[in-house]
């Protein structure tokens, strides 16, 4: 891993997922060479179209609007040359193969002595496109499919041809999982692969028992989504939402490729799909295939009626009650036990899957494990089939779908293998089976995975989980300070235990135990858990305090809160906050008194206050106002209020980062601050930062005395922009109210324009407004609001 690197990339096809693939490259600070064919009029044209269509896409590939100017546009008919600078060069042109060994001809020439090939086909033969080049680049080239969105979808399959060099896949597979952030599968070179191959199947299941058991298409989506631990999307808004044409390929696809295999007569496009198409009816590209949206009416295709109606999205009582039970052995019992055509339905796709899975197990995947990843990671499965046939208990399982088998109830009369009756499950503390090896196979051992402390497992596989691993050095209710001896015994791990991280009285206090009993034990403080870091106050305290009137009490928590998070600051340990996933409000506040800030590329930070009709109290606003000042001292201006100006924006309309790096452009993070594109690294790199400072001889930053606030003017002026977007209608009254308190608090107060404050005195601005803003009935229902709904409220 030491010795390849990446220093550019070329992608060649600026398609939807090409452009997206750039995108992401760029987002992890790789230049790229964006190639397509020549334009009529402007040679770049359709590179520059695609990159246009970047800066619009939501949600964005994009971590911050100017990573598309890392893309340099070009075409196969002027540019081939600058081939030659890439250290890998991905293809992800049309799933033509003929276009594809075109281009391969075409650019072989150019391509760098070291340089990787690959392609991003969903499908296609790597070892036949392997020919198509010349024999000294054959070892340099693999498959590298990347899913669809290319930044948020962790999932990347890694498929070697007979003779790709082993090390350099190593070395590729270690670059993606650290730089770009993905979970690797190395896959088969057969038909569609893995992720594609059992996903694209458990649909067809269900489009076959849609159609045998006459159910709406409505009714199956809710049945297979979040109800089962599958995306909201389900099958058939899945199926929209991935093209119902590119479905049809896929089908296609499977259908001239497998000839032999028992479910062949099932690789075809259901005569409804193919009307569809015929008609330009392909989905959410179009606005309408298995749905469409008529104003604010959801619409879905009925085919009994050959029309479309409102769709309704219900799930029978009984069968609801089957799919919450929490055994999964009782539930599956009961699923196939039952004459619901609802429970009938669900036990067939479930079974149907799992005989796919076993009987293909050898053919598709090394081992069970890459399975279950590969639909985990590729298609938001909260569980593999393996893991969920593995929970039903394996061997019950195994005997009724045999049984099934036996009766000529199952879409194929394929007998399951004979390993699946010789094994109690596939996953276990030392591997996962291979059914080609007949036996269990361990994890990879490349470097690169030392790096994720607590990897992503699959049930049955043996790890502590992370809120009862290591060394407990001390807990209260709402907080552990432990510590990884095997990792740095020195460096302590800070974990908040409430729901979602949210920050009661008992983390507060927590923190401030934890962090002077670390500067005793330790030298240098992590607070690290699972994602999220934490989504702002414990609302339901705040107003259970409200409600008994005790505004006293109220302001002391807020002092509290503001005292936790000087702990942090001044700490003379150095404290590092690991980001993942939301940091709102609080979380957003203790991340800002941190000395330094390790941050997963898809974390969310905001302070957010504003949108229960509140203010950041701590000790948001006051770090603002002094990094405002700090910014003013570098220019020659020395004027303040224009870095107060877009912070006012930021905390007045509770803006909410849409990655890390757009955290740092909105302020929250530091130039320092270190963005981890793995959320399994995390963990690692912030323990190594940490542990960096305290071997550089750290030391807290000192109290900031005679701060230069914006006070009554730089008040006046944000309140003139309040006025135009109040009598614009932009905000309601009560949006203005909360928006000045936000206005005051950054501006240091209603003080002279230039008075010189400490920490302190703006700790009490942005305190007492606070409180006052409780006092609000209009508050008091935004935040009552919030709880009830998790919306926020316009009142």
């Amino acid at each position: 891993m030491s010795n390849f690197i990446v220093n550019k990339v070329a992608v060649l096809g600026a398609g939807v997922m090409g452009a997206q693939i750039a995108a992401h490259c760029a987002n992890a600070n790789v230049p790229v060479v964006l190639f397509d064919l020549a334009g009529k009029d402007e040679p770049n044209g359709i590179v520059r179209k695609a990159l246009d269509a970047l800066k619009k896409l939501e949600p964005s590939p994009l971590a911050t609007k100017d990573r598309v100017a890392y893309i340099d546009a070009a075409n196969y008919d002027q540019h081939l040359d600058q081939l030659q600078g890439c250290d890998l060069i991905i293809e992800a042109i049309a799933e033509k193969m003929e276009w594809k060994e075109d281009l391969y001809r075409k650019i072989a020439p150019f391509v760098a002595p070291h340089a990787i090939i690959a392609s991003n086909t969903s499908g296609l033969s790597i070892n036949h496109l392997a020919g198509v080049l010349p024999e000294p680049l054959r070892t340099r080239f693999c498959g590298i499919h990347f899913f669809n969105p290319p930044r948020y979808m962790h999932l990347v399959e890694l498929i070697a041809t007979t003779q790709s060099d082993a090390a350099l896949l190593d070395n590729l597979e270690s670059w993606l999982v650290t730089r770009l952030g993905k979970g690797i599968v190395r896959a088969k070179d057969t038909p569609n692969f893995v992720a594609n191959r059992v996903g694209v199947f458990s649909m067809l299941a269900a489009m076959h028992h849609t159609q045998r058991l006459g159910m709406g298409f409505d009714e199956v989506d809710a049945l297979t989504g979040p109800k089962i631990g599958r995306p909201r999307s389900a099958t058939y808004r899945t199926a929209d939402v991935v093209g119902l044409d590119t479905m049809a390929h896929v089908i296609k696809t499977m259908q001239d490729t497998l000839p032999n295999d028992p479910w062949h007569g099932y690789y075809a496009t259901p005569a409804w799909l193919a009307a569809l198409t015929a008609k330009g009816a392909l989905g959410q590209k179009t606005q309408c295939g298995v749905f469409r949206k008529v104003g604010k009416e959801i619409q879905v295709l009925d085919l009994s009626a050959q029309d479309y109606r409102v769709s309704k999205s219900e799930v029978a009582a009984e069968v609801d009650a089957m799919l919450k039970i929490r055994n999964p052995a009782e539930k599956f019992a009961a699923l196939r036990a039952s004459q619901h055509p609802q429970a009938q339905f669900m036990w067939a796709i479930f079974r149907d899957v799992f005989h796919y899975c076993a009987f293909h197990l050898a053919d598709i995947a090394d081992n069970a494990r890459d399975i279950d990843f590969a639909m985990r990671w590729g298609f938001g499965w909260s569980q593999g089939p393996f893991e969920t046939w593995q929970a039903a208990g394996w061997q019950a399982i195994a005997a009724a779908v045999k049984a099934d088998i036996d009766a000529g109830l199952a879409m194929s009369a394929a007998p399951l293998p004979a390993w699946v009756f010789e094994v109690e499950g596939v996953h276990a503390a030392t591997g996962s089976y291979s059914a080609a090896e007949k036996k269990l196979q361990g994890r990879s051992t490349l470097p690169v995975y030392r790096r994720q402390i607590f990897p992503e497992r699959v049930l049955g596989e043996a790890q502590v989980p992370a809120d009862r691993a290591g060394e407990t050095l001390w807990q209260n209710e709402g907080v552990r300070l432990w510590r990884l001896p095997e990792v740095d015994a020195g460096i302590g791990i800070l974990s908040f235990k409430t729901k979602m991280h949210t920050l009661g009285s008992a983390v507060v206090a927590g923190v401030r135990e934890a962090v002077a009993l670390a500067e005793r034990e330790c030298q240098g403080l992590v607070i690290w858990h699972e994602a999220p870091f934490a989504v702002g106050a414990d609302l339901k305290e705040v107003l259970q305090a409200v409600g008994d009137k005790r505004f006293d009490l109220l302001e002391q928590s807020v002092a509290d809160f503001q005292r936790a998070a000087m702990a942090l600051k001044f700490s003379p340990v150095p404290v590092v906050a690991a980001i993942s996933g939301m940091a709102l409000g609080g979380g957003c506040e203790f991340s800002m008194h941190c000395a330094r800030r390790v941050v997963a590329l898809e974390s969310y930070i905001g302070l957010v206050e504003a949108g229960v009709g509140l203010i950041p109290a701590g000790g948001g606003s006051k770090e603002f106002a002094l990094r405002a000042a700090r910014k003013a001292a570098q220019t020659a201006n020395n004027v303040p209020f224009d870095f107060i100006q877009p912070v006012f924006n930021t905390v007045a309309m509770a803006t909410v980062s849409k990655s890390a790096e757009n955290a740092r452009e909105l302020g929250f993070l530091d130039a320092a601050d270190i963005v981890v594109f793995n959320s399994h690294e995390l963990l690692y790199v912030a323990l190594r930062q940490a542990r960096g400072l305290a071997e550089s001889g750290y030391q807290p930053p000192l109290p900031v005395r005679n701060v230069p606030v914006c006070g009554r003017t730089g008040i006046a002026t944000l309140e003139m922009m309040l006025v135009n977007m109040r009598e614009g209608g932009m905000i309601s009254a009560y949006d203005y109210v909360v928006a000045k308190a936000a206005a005051t608090a950054l501006c240091g107060g209603d003080i002279e324009a230039g008075s010189l404050v400490d920490e302190e005195w703006l700790l009490r601005v942005e305190r007492k407004l606070f409180v006052e803003l409780l006092k609000n009935e209009k508050t008091q229902q935004r935040i009552a609001h919030t709880m009830e709904t998790g919306k926020p409220l316009r009142n």
